[in-house]
């Protein structure tokens, strides 16, 4: 029996999924922003460094299927109760969330051993754990700041005042080639992601007025502009996706393949009828005249 037009359609529409272009950004996920770790550390073999591998891996497991997450694995013992978070940037699909926490982990791992608490923000993603409970405590300290070289061409207050006023937890916005972007933590309340941000984009209208770009990051969020290139391209408009030749090649391969599918439904049902109401005689004949024409 020949296969039925919404099958066919069905298995089109998921290569056509497949060829589209992806949403991306030409920065990889795992682009190394900052880290740093605390001065206590855990004695080897300790059950807080038991507890602390156990938080990690849980943390790398729930990326999987959450952009966020927060953690804490208990002990009888206050001094070893390991507190964690990850966020990744809210446009990650799941699988590069995943990948880029478990790079954040491998990471914060190499930079801080020994050390009972460690945060790592990779341009995709932020890991924190520690001994010491932060879970839902607004920090507006400043981590990282750095400004673009000042041009008079260059104006960021549009980009900024409307990432100060969009709300939400992941903002994007921009104005003429200047692109931005913001981000809280899961942990925090509205109220408190906004007052973060709006601290971030004070701080980066202050510092970095007239820049090319400007990353803030505050304990628990930050803010940042660019007109793209190895600064920006975290949100660079011309990096969600391939080229705009790239894109007239997906088109014209997905068109191909749709007119593929239909001359193969034409050719089935065609067969269908030859064999079911003429015989196999005919169905043999008609691909003899096949034959002698290709020939």
């Amino acid at each position: 029996m020949a296969p039925s037009l919404s099958l066919l359609s069905l298995i089109v529409f998921s290569l056509s999924l497949q060829l589209l272009p992806s949403s991306s950004y030409s920065v990889p996920v795992d682009t190394f922003v900052y880290g740093g770790c605390t001065q206590q550390r855990y004695n080897p073999t300790s059950p807080y460094e038991s507890n602390l591998n156990s938080l990690l891996g849980s943390l790398v497991n729930s990326a999987t299927f959450s952009a966020y997450n927060n953690l804490t694995v208990l002990s009888s013992s206050q001094s070893a109760v390991a507190y964690g978070l990850y966020q990744c940037r809210g446009d990650l699909a799941m699988q590069d969330c995943a990948s880029c926490v478990a790079r954040a982990v491998s990471r914060a791992g190499e930079l801080c051993p020994g050390a009972c608490g460690g945060a790592v923000q990779l341009d995709g993603c932020f890991v924190k754990y520690d001994n010491v409970a932060f879970v839902g405590v607004e920090d507006k300290s400043v981590v990282l700041r750095k400004c673009g070289s000042h041009s008079a061409g260059y104006d960021p207050e549009a980009v900024l005042v409307g990432l100060a006023g969009s709300g939400g937890y992941f903002r994007v916005g921009g104005s003429g080639r200047l692109k931005g972007v913001a981000q809280c933590t899961g942990d925090l309340s509205a109220a408190e992601c906004q007052d973060c941000v709006g601290e971030a984009v004070r701080r980066l209208r202050s510092d970095c007025a007239a820049s090319d770009y400007g990353d803030m990051f505050l304990g628990k969020c930050y803010a940042r502009f660019s007109t793209g290139g190895a600064h920006g391209g975290y949100y660079n408009s011309k990096a969600h996706g391939r080229s705009d030749n790239e894109g007239e090649k997906t088109f014209a391969i997905i068109i191909g393949l749709l007119a593929g599918v239909a001359l193969l439904i034409i050719f089935l049902a065609f067969l269908r009828r030859i064999c079911e109401g003429q015989g196999i005689f005919q169905f043999f004949f008609f691909f003899s005249l096949l034959y002698l024409d290709f020939k």
